[in-house]
């Protein structure tokens, strides 16, 4: 029997983890926490296997929806073997010490009480094994009901540096898990490798199913875009801030606009960033030959206009016009986009350029939907007019939702189960598929949900 079961993640972007019972073998696909939610509503629901094999854990990438809760995940259940990309462990020894604080306030409400500490981390990931891209491996839980092994093999997701998509192979059944999958290539990061053999059952992202592509042109025409209103910007002494996440965003969005300046087509000016960004700048750098990635002669860490800083005043950006790329990408309370976006509503040259993704709690999404001359509350702030402008460009790191079908008809699957997206998104992906070939079988999943994939095999 196999069986698939959501813990998190299921119709909505956070705390994605799913399990896999395959004939007695536990098998979990990532171990994330939701950015916006506290105490154990932000974690995956692991009392849902508590009296469930869990053998194997591969996680798909290091952003924090996806490794998060992978400390709690090691103390309910010790014995779990941990796999992943090099990258990918790499990025979460960065993370994972970065947010050892903040992950356990949000889950106990105070910072005096610690649910894990750094040796934790340290103990999990010197355990953890690194998987290779296309490389199949074989594995068998301890109370696998068959002398038949299990095959996973890991496909480079073009997502961020170290992202995979997982493929698991058991008894001529073939189950792909795309993880966070982006098929057309980014500024850095290549396109999506794909299995050269159709799928039995695709479990696929659905993050951008929503999201009418033709509303938002492609990259190229948004990046033409941006480089037109940033000049104007910078032309006119006013500075730009770019909300993103330190991980990926930061990275994609860097070497766009160091192009562009090389290129001729951007004005010269400072681009500034801070927190764990020049550390994670790093390690793209040093990967940069063991990924498919695009860019690889040049070092995001070495570039010239390419700045730090752990605190600026903000008044040097009246004086300086500069580019600030600032996380975190939502703007959430407390970060330093979320203060900076305060000071930069203020000022009439300035402008926020919002280019990823929001989600409908946070401050970013507020400012996302608002124009200049707007009237709005941030927090607990008293009402502000928006005097700066305010300009969205369409940057995704994952697959648009044609690229979503794209992968469906490629992979050919009999069966597909959407993850990780809103029920909007997700009612038309499924509903666009179906059209194409009613035979398919489709499920829109959803947490403490099971779905048997197979009876007997």
């Amino acid at each position: 029997m196999i069986r698939f079961l959501p813990l998190g993640g299921a119709d909505e972007i956070g705390a994605s983890c799913f399990y896999l019972n395959i004939d007695g073998t536990g098998i979990l696909l990532d171990c994330g926490i939701h950015p916006q939610k506290t105490k154990t509503d932000s974690l995956p629901k692991f009392e849902l296997i508590q009296n469930e094999p869990v053998d194997f854990l591969f996680i798909s990438h290091a952003h924090l929806d996806h490794i998060g809760a992978l400390p709690f995940l090691i103390k309910k259940f010790p014995h779990v073997k941990v796999y992943a990309t090099k990258q990918t462990l790499e990025i979460a020894k960065l993370t994972l010490h970065n947010t050892v604080r903040i992950t356990n306030e949000k889950l106990t409400g105070t910072s005096d009480e610690l649910l894990y500490d750094h040796d934790d981390i340290d103990l999990l990931l010197r355990s953890a094994v690194e998987m290779e891209y296309e490389k199949a491996n074989e594995f068998i839980g301890l109370r696998h009901s068959t002398n038949e092994s299990i095959k996973v093999t890991f496909y480079d997701a073009g997502h961020i540096l170290g992202s995979a998509s997982i493929l698991i192979e058991y008894q001529n059944r073939r189950i792909f898990y795309t993880g966070d999958i982006k098929l057309s290539p980014q500024t850095i990061m290549d396109r999506a490798v794909l299995p050269d053999k159709p799928v039995d059952v695709l479990i696929t992202e659905s993050t951008y199913a929503a999201t009418d592509s033709e509303k938002v042109g492609t990259i190229q025409s948004e990046g033409d875009k941006l480089i037109k209103e940033a000049n104007r910007i910078i032309h006119s002494g006013g500075s730009v801030l770019i909300p993103v996440f330190s991980l990926g965003k930061m990275q994609e969005i860097l070497m766009f606009l160091h192009s562009k300046m090389k290129g001729g087509k951007l004005s010269e000016a400072n681009i500034f960033t801070g927190g764990i960004s020049r550390k994670l700048a790093h390690l793209y750098d040093l990967n940069r030959y063991l990924v498919n990635r695009k860019f690889d002669k040049i070092k995001l860490s070495e570039i010239e206009q390419f700045n730090y800083f752990d605190v600026v005043n903000p008044d040097y950006y009246k004086r300086h016009p500069s580019i600030v790329l600032a996380s975190s990408g939502m703007m959430i309370e407390n970060t330093m986009s979320n203060k900076l976006m305060k000071y930069w509503l203020h000022h009439k040259s300035f402008g926020i350029f919002i280019v990823g993704y929001m989600d409908l709690s946070t401050p970013g999404y507020q400012i996302a939907q608002s124009k200049q001359g707007d009237e709005i509350e941030i927090g607990i702030d008293r009402k502000i007019k928006i005097k700066c402008s305010i300009n969205r460009f369409h940057f995704p790191s994952h697959s648009t939702r044609e690229e979503l079908l794209e992968i469906a008809e490629i992979l050919k699957p009999s069966r597909v189960i959407l993850i990780h997206g809103e029920p909007e998104g997700k009612d038309w992906l499924g509903y666009q598929i179906l059209k194409s070939n009613p035979n398919i079988k489709v499920h829109s999943a959803s947490v403490e949900n099971s779905i048997t994939l197979y009876e007997d095999n």
